[in-house]
C-alpha cells in the first residue's frame, strides 16, 4: 500500500518521496482512508515518530480549497514547540501543491505580528490554546468556514488545563 492507494494527491506524494516517507506507517493507513471519506470524529494514538502528523494532516491538506482564502482547518496543540514542528511539517508536505498558506500562533511572541501574518490569506491555523482564544477575542481570526478541528495532544492539554 502506497500514498497513494489511500487517496493522497501526487503533488503531497512527490515531497512525501523526497522526504523519504515512501511507505505509510500503520496509523496513517488506518486514519488516512477514514479522514479521506467523510465527516467524523476519529481518536488516533500512536508512539511517537510514527508519522501521527502526516495522518491527519494530509487529509486536511486534501480538502483545503486553495482558492477560498479563509481559514478551513484549526490544529491546537499544547506547546508552542509542538505547534511550531506541526506547522513547519505540513508546510514541507505542500511542496508542490497550489498555495496552500498555514499559520502558526502561539504564546511567548508578539500578537500584533502574529494578527498581522493572519491578515493575509492563511488556510490552516496551527494554534496553542491560550493565543487562539486571545486572537479570537480580538476578532482577529474568523474560524467560521473551518470543516476540520484536530486536538494533537489531546490528552496534554487536558493535564495541562486547557479543559476550558
Amino acid at each position: 500500500m502506497n500514498f497513494t492507494d489511500l487517496g493522497i494527491r501526487g503533488d503531497f506524494v512527490k515531497a512525501l518521496t523526497e522526504m523519504n516517507i515512501v511507505d505509510p506507517s500503520d496509523i496513517q493507513q488506518k486514519m488516512i482512508p477514514l479522514l479521506m471519506n467523510g465527516q467524523t470524529d476519529v481518536v488516533g494514538q500512536a508512539q511517537t515518530g510514527t508519522g501521527k502528523t502526516a495522518a491527519f494532516g494530509l487529509p486536511m491538506l486534501e480538502k483545503v480549497d486553495s482558492n477560498n482564502d479563509v481559514v478551513q482547518g484549526l490544529i491546537l496543540c499544547p506547546t508552542r514547540e509542538l505547534g511550531k514542528q506541526v506547522a513547519k511539517q505540513l508546510f514541507r508536505y505542500t511542496k508542490y501543491s497550489e498555495k496552500i498558506f498555514i499559520e502558526a500562533v502561539y504564546g511567548g511572541e508578539h500578537i500584533e505580528k502574529q494578527i498581522s501574518k493572519l491578515s493575509r490569506p492563511t488556510h490552516i491555523v496551527v494554534a496553542t490554546p491560550g493565543r487562539l482564544i486571545d486572537l479570537v477575542n480580538k476578532k482577529a481570526v474568523d474560524l467560521s468556514h473551518v470543516k476540520t478541528v484536530i486536538l494533537d495532544e489531546a490528552d496534554e492539554m487536558l493535564s495541562m488545563g486547557f479543559k476550558k
